[in-house]
């Protein structure tokens, strides 16, 4: 799931980025232009609107996780490991460089089979979709934007969405290869894509790896065809569990899988029972997002309408906490508050958000955080791209780039945007606003 679309107040940075861990930002305006888009992406991880038990039980986790990390005796072989354990290192030089001259990428997909009953994103079904002009499009705003930044490396990409496995292993080359001509692209960046079940048969996946594709982020969701139908999912449990089984083989420890919680009448046992299941099979790193009711879906529109009951909060924050607890009995740290990793699996992609590093935004909707240093600037400013695709790709062709609205960010702003951001990791916001100061300084 990725992470391109923050929301810039700490009210409203519960966790992605739908879809955004892999967690995404790419699809909604932060709060610092003002307004919000129409058509943003909803987020699915934690939700802030919960009751006030279900708050304070996230008060709860929180603190607990803070104490379990802080220390990094849970990620890095403290007395409550043995060093048998499968292990995350979080060690400070593995972090992605904060300074202008690198960056991460986000390239946002915005199209899909159908839209999901619970979810709010920047998304298009398609009619007579030209790929060639959107890969034509795509290739040029990321050319235009990351001459625009200056930067001179790109630490990790990520194909968002929409559905990107839904794109041509052509058109993720194709962006890939105008990175690795503009900018420095390290042979080991990692570059994730977001893959349905439904879109992502085997030889599909191994097409995109020979395209550059070296990490794979699973939409699962649920492993109850029940919940996915009433999800709106176009798969299937077995599709799902048959996607993860080929992702592995082809892409062994760089495996992503997001499970759903806190639904229309769920209930703890028999999800906990589904994380289980799913911990026998998956990869080395899962997200864990709870579900939120947005406005403007279906399934909002059915539980306004009486027709679904309202999720319970009780039931989510024990799910929740006892979804951790399974998690790290199974050799998983939690380094963000909806993130486990073991083996090093972290997603250094979203971790750049969290650290308040510097992310380009391509793409119908994305959005970016950069300093326009091509441009003489010297200020960060957040940026958001036209939203619809026929619109966005009208623009590109015309100047380069589909830029909507840019505003410079202030120091207070981004110091703030760090406390919200770097508060959901286990690391906290130690070293990150120090760095945030004296780069705008």
């Amino acid at each position: 799931m990725h992470l391109n679309k923050p929301e810039g107040t700490l009210s409203r940075l519960h966790p992605t980025f739908a879809r955004r861990g892999g967690a995404h930002w790419g699809s909604q305006p932060p709060e610092s232009f003002g307004r919000r888009a129409e058509g943003r992406g909803q987020d699915l991880g934690l939700a802030a609107n919960l009751a006030l038990s279900g708050i304070r039980a996230r008060c709860r986790a929180g603190a607990t996780l803070g104490t379990q990390c802080a220390s990094r005796r849970s990620c890095v072989g403290g007395a409550d490991q043995g060093p048998e354990q499968d292990q995350v290192r979080l060690r400070a030089s593995e972090h992605p460089p904060r300074g202008s001259r690198s960056a991460a990428l986000y390239v946002h997909w915005p199209y899909c089979e159908k839209r999901c009953s619970y979810c709010n994103f920047n998304k298009y079904i398609p009619r007579g979709l030209d790929e060639n002009a959107m890969q034509r499009c795509l290739v040029k705003e990321t050319v235009t934007l990351l001459k625009l930044s200056g930067v001179q490396r790109i630490n990790s990409v990520f194909f968002g969405g929409g559905t990107p496995s839904l794109a041509s292993p052509h058109t993720v080359a194709s962006v890939l290869e105008a990175v690795a001509q503009t900018t420095h692209l390290p042979a080991k960046a990692e570059i994730t894509l977001e893959a349905n079940p439904t879109s992502s048969k085997a030889s599909r996946l191994a097409a995109f790896r020979g395209a550059g594709i070296n990490r794979l982020s699973i939409g699962i969701q649920s492993l109850d065809n029940t919940e996915l139908q009433l999800l709106g999912r176009t798969h299937s449990v077995s599709e799902a569990l048959g996607t993860l089984e080929e992702a592995k083989r082809l892409y062994p420890g760089r495996t992503s899988v997001d499970l759903m919680f806190g639904l229309p009448a769920q209930q703890v046992e028999p999800w906990l029972r589904q994380l289980q299941e799913l911990l026998s099979l998956c990869d080395d790193h899962i997200s864990l997002y709870q579900l939120t009711l947005e406005r403007g879906t279906l399934l909002f529109a059915q539980v306004q309408q009486g027709t679904l009951p309202s999720p319970d909060p009780e039931a989510a924050a024990e799910m929740y906490q006892n979804g951790r607890k399974v998690l790290r009995e199974a050799g998983f740290c939690q380094y963000e508050v909806s993130n486990f990793a073991r083996n090093d699996a972290l997603s250094t992609h979203n971790w750049t958000y969290w650290q308040g590093g510097q992310y380009i935004g391509v793409g119908p909707g994305a959005h970016g955080r950069f300093v326009p240093q091509g441009d003489g600037g010297n200020l960060r400013e957040a940026r958001i791209q036209t939203l619809e695709p026929d619109n966005w790709m009208r623009e590109v062709s015309m100047f380069g780039h589909g830029t909507r609205k840019r505003v410079s960010l202030s120091e207070l702003e981004l110091l703030e945007e760090v406390l919200a951001l770097g508060l959901r990791t286990d690391i906290g916001i130690t070293h990150q606003a120090q760095g945030l100061a004296q780069e705008v300084a």
